[in-house]
This record gives structure tokens, sequence and C-alpha cells, in this order.
């Protein structure tokens, strides 16, 4: 009984040590959270362009093997958030709608894939002539909100349903984002970006099944709050 009860103290003591270390932790996280957003003045945007999109696939059933699809035109646009932390140094985000897919070569089978994304990306800033350079990378995270496989032979299919068969895909895309850019001091933004697709979209992943989303684009937009 005797040692019931001083172990249950010692483990009463070693919550509460853990406790106050987990709330000094939090208070810190939030301190450097507000330090980091009012070290200088939040930037807003909006930027818009045109995006160039392919597909790497495998075992799809379309061809043999692997194959990187033709380059598809959609659009990528939205709104940007650049949070400063330390002098020049940015994190960038946002949410962007950005549109993928591709054609495939030995067939009509187009895709044609929405995408609501979200990037984080390290940006530095530094002065080059008028204005700033850009330079941005980091990982994005993306779920899709619609999509349409279409043919001459079986028309228009949603991409999210069986009705795709072997070109069903999951909603969920995540990879690598790069971007370089000009920012001029009247708010105006020049850039190029790029996507790498790290997760296998491909919903039936049997017989290694895969299909990986990479696209690149250019963009004009507008920074508010410079």
């Amino acid at each position: 009984m005797k040692f019931s009860a001083v172990s249950n103290l010692w483990c009463r003591f070693f919550i509460i040590q853990i406790m106050s270390i987990m709330k000094k932790v939090l208070l810190s996280m939030a301190a450097l959270l507000v330090a980091t957003i009012t070290f200088g003045q939040v930037q807003w945007g909006i930027v818009a362009g045109p995006q160039f999109s392919s597909i790497q696939t495998r075992n799809l059933g379309l061809s043999n093997n692997r194959e990187a699809t033709r380059l598809v035109t959609n659009l990528r646009a939205g709104f940007t958030v650049d949070i400063p932390f330390a002098p020049g140094c940015y994190i960038g985000t946002g949410i962007l709608y950005s549109g993928k897919g591709g054609k495939f070569k030995n067939s009509d089978v187009r895709a044609n894939i929405s995408y609501l994304e979200a990037p984080i990306q390290f940006m530095y800033k530094p002065d080059v002539g008028y204005g700033r350079m850009v330079l941005a990378v980091g990982p994005y995270v993306a779920v899709g909100v619609g999509g349409k496989v279409k043919n001459t032979a079986f028309g228009s299919l949603d991409i999210y349903n069986d009705e795709a068969l072997l070109m069903r895909q999951k909603r969920f895309d995540s990879g690598a984002s790069v971007g370089v850019g000009y920012e001029l001091p009247v708010g105006l933004f020049f850039g190029l970006n790029g996507d790498i697709g790290l997760v296998n979209t491909a919903y039936y992943t049997d017989n290694d099944r895969k299909f990986h989303n990479y696209s690149f684009g250019v963009s004009v937009g507008y920074k508010f709050g410079r």
C-alpha cells in the first residue's frame, strides 16, 4: 500500500512537471508567432496566370509501363500571404486554384484536374535593382475539388468516381514547389513557378500503378502592404 501511494505521488509530480513544460513551450511558440507577424508588415497579394501540366504515369493500361503525358494548359490563381520573420525572409502561403492534368500520347484520353492548393514556402527577397528578387522553395498540399477524364469513345467522366476506371484519382496531393520572381515597389509581381507531385494519386495502386502531377507556370500579381 505504501509503495502504491508513493508511486501515485511520483506519477502526479511527473504529470505536473510535463504539463508545466508544455505550457512554457506553448507560450514561447505563441510569443514567437506574435513576434514573427509584428516584425514587419504582412504582405497580402493576388496572383494569376497560365499553368502547364503533365502527368507521369506507370501501368495505367493506356500505354506500356511509364509515360509522361503531353502538356495541357490550365489556370493557377488565388491569394497569397507573405509573413516576415527576419530581414528579407518570409514564410509564403495562401490558397490557390491550381488546374493540372495531361493528354496521353498514344490515345485521345485527356485528364483535367482541379485542386485547391496551399504552398508553404521559405522565401528570400533580396534588393535587386529597382525592386526585389523573390526566391521561394517549400512543400505544398492540395485537395482535389473536381476533375474529368475525356475521350471520344466514352465522353467525359468524373475522375473521382469508379466510372473513370483505372484513371480514378485520390483527392489528396502533395509535393515540392519552387518559385522565382520579381517585385516592383508599386506592388506588381512577376514570377515563374513549378510543382513536383510526390504523392501517388492513383486510386487503384495494384500492379504498381502510379500517377504523379508535374506543372510549371508564369504569373502576374499584386502585393498589398509593401
